[in-house]
């Protein structure tokens, strides 16, 4: 696994941070932001979208992820999430069960990495398998 560099780390918790004030959360107030990290050092921003019928809403972890993909970028090394109520970051924000699936369609889960910070000072480091250990993906229709 490619370790990421402390500036790296450093710039994707900015970035992620950053990225809650374009949140769209009037019903929550659960302001996430992310930050993507592609292969090719390219850094996709964002952010939660909320919908009065709920179910249309997404996260901002697949908001980043097809923000990306739409660009023709497949291959990804790291996202930072960040969130919590009225912008203020007391615990880490974990991605759902949806967004790690989507993770899972475009990264190596055992090298993938997740951060999930409350500062640039306090973070921890997953890898996508911690955090979907028995995940399907592409790899299972082969």
């Amino acid at each position: 696994m490619k370790k990421l560099e402390e500036t790296q780390i450093q710039e994707l918790i900015e970035k992620a941070i950053s990225m809650m004030d374009h949140s769209y959360s009037p019903y929550s107030h659960f302001h996430v932001g992310a930050a993507l990290l592609a292969k090719n050092g390219s850094v996709y921003g964002g952010c939660n979208i909320e919908n009065a019928g709920y179910t249309p809403s997404n996260c901002a972890e697949r908001t980043a992820f097809f923000k990306a993909v739409s660009e023709g970028v497949l291959e990804f090394d790291a996202i930072c999430v960040v969130g919590g109520m009225n912008k203020v970051l007391k615990e880490y924000a974990a991605p759902c069960g949806v967004c790690r699936q989507v993770m899972m369609e475009f990264c190596d889960p055992d090298t993938f990495q997740i951060i999930l910070a409350t500062s640039k000072d306090q973070y921890e480091i997953f890898t996508l398998k911690e955090l979907l250990p028995l995940g399907f993906g592409p790899n299972n229709l082969k």
